[in-house]
């Protein structure tokens, strides 16, 4: 019996494209170009699964065009790139990667939120630039971590993996907001307690964003919530690109209307919007929250592992919808 034919979107390690190809035909994008739609519609062509980055669209025109596609599985948590009524409509399966990414993502969350507080980009740029001369007392003065309040909107996985650090290792004072109330134990766990979002945004020193994205959650922060914060407060964005206003952020900066922020992902990207890339109390980073080469392992092969499960006929590992065959 010959194999399904699949293709690998985009480069992934070669150990798991070797694993790939013991149980599938592989095509794979081993020269890594982004590929515009059409020609990830050509590439599609005969292929009864992919494996996607987050970075793909995939959408009802997409899945017109290409009915032997079967399932798509992405190589990411978030699922927005995915058009989940007409992949279910069309009965493509989608899955994702969560999990395996939250404690490293939590750890980068952090590691943002505290060098955009104690100014860390910042300085550094000032020192490269050879302007360090003298010892100021008000020098790159930032803000304080430990003891401080640490507001979370979205309190998933990896909001909870914040608020630990926060709380056990910083005596942070954490509140945080959700679609839905963590149970009382899992609040006395994070030493967490839920606040509404308004009073989260009036009152935190540090507000962290994890949550999902979605047409609901568009812009949870512009320039009304922005309005509600403290002059001095930071803001760290590590959910995705869209939950933020970024040209209101980019205004309430500039304006010092809040003290800072860290960005790992931004409207539009990898396009970043040039008045953020203009200010220096801004931390800006690239997507790579889960970046560590463990964790983007165990992501590319809870991927391969979800297209194994499935042309076996085996449960999947993390299906995201529930298409009919």
């Amino acid at each position: 019996m010959s194999k399904p034919s699949i293709l690998v979107v985009r480069a992934i390690f070669p150990e798991v494209l070797d694993k790939l190809a013991q149980y599938f035909t592989v095509e794979s994008n081993t020269g890594d170009q982004d590929w515009e739609p059409g020609e990830l519609i050509q590439r599609l062509q005969g292929k009864a699964g992919a494996l996607t980055t987050g970075g793909q669209r995939i959408d009802a025109a997409l899945l017109a065009a290409c009915p032997q596609l079967r399932i798509v599985a992405n190589m990411a948590v978030g699922y927005n790139n995915f058009d989940l009524d007409a992949m279910t409509a069309a009965g493509v399966q989608g899955t994702n990667t969560p999990d395996v990414l939250s404690e490293t993502t939590a750890d980068f969350g952090f590691a943002l939120l505290m060098a955009t507080a104690r100014r860390i980009t910042e300085s550094e740029h000032f020192l490269r630039a050879g302007s360090w001369k003298q010892w100021r007392y008000d020098m790159f003065a930032g803000a304080e971590i430990h003891g401080s309040r640490l507001g979370i909107i979205g309190m998933g996985r990896i909001g909870q993996g914040v608020a630990r650090r926060g709380a056990h290792g910083f005596g942070m004072e954490v509140v945080y907001h959700n679609r839905s109330r963590l149970t009382p134990a899992m609040e006395a766990e994070c030493k967490a307690r839920y606040v509404s979002k308004d009073e989260l945004l009036r009152t935190a020193d540090h507000v962290v964003l994890v949550l999902p994205y979605t047409a609901g959650s568009h812009h949870t922060i512009g320039a009304p919530e922005l309005a509600l914060m403290k002059p001095t407060a930071t803001l760290v964005n590590i959910a995705r690109g869209g939950i933020v206003d970024d040209m209101a952020l980019a205004q309430a900066l500039r304006e010092r209307r809040i003290a800072s922020a860290g960005l790992d992902v931004f409207e539009g990207e990898p396009k970043v919007h040039p008045d953020l890339l203009a200010l220096p109390n801004v931390v800006l980073t690239p997507h790579i929250a889960s970046a560590t080469v463990g964790t983007r392992l165990a992501m590319a092969n809870l991927a391969a592992d979800n297209l194994i499960a499935f042309f076996e006929g085996r449960g999947l590992l993390t299906p995201v919808n529930s298409p009919v065959f």
